[in-house]
């Protein structure tokens, strides 16, 4: 699959944030994760991991069934980003920076970072 769908649904995140946070996993192990932390069953779990194998987000390898994120996280950030920034915004990172600055109280030390980050894109 030469090009990867970076979008993701709910439960195929909570999936990969298991695998990001903990490298290749065999499903059983991504099962006992979700079971004690979100209370999934076993075949829910294996039908999410099914998912992210068909869209290219995860590579399963025998034996026991191994899953390996196939996508990044930052990938998924960041797609997840433009889209928004396309669907609310029409494409404009400006009016969306925008937005974001006019609708949230940030701290000083948020500010500036966020000054930094600014001036080291210059």
């Amino acid at each position: 699959m030469s090009e990867k769908n970076y979008k993701l649904f709910d439960s195929e995140k909570k999936v990969m944030e298991v695998l990001w946070a903990n490298g290749t996993m065999t499903a059983g192990e991504i099962v006992k994760v979700l079971r004690d932390s979100i209370g999934w069953n076993r075949n829910t779990t294996y039908t999410v991991i099914k998912k992210c194998i068909a869209k290219g987000a995860i590579e399963r390898t025998e034996p026991k069934f191994q899953c390996t994120a196939a996508i990044s996280k930052e990938q998924v950030q960041d797609y997840e980003t433009n889209e928004l920034v396309d669907r609310m915004f029409d494409g404009s990172k400006e009016k969306f920076f925008a937005a974001f600055l006019e609708g949230g109280k940030l701290s000083e030390d948020e500010v500036k970072s966020l000054k930094e980050m600014v001036n080291q894109l210059k």
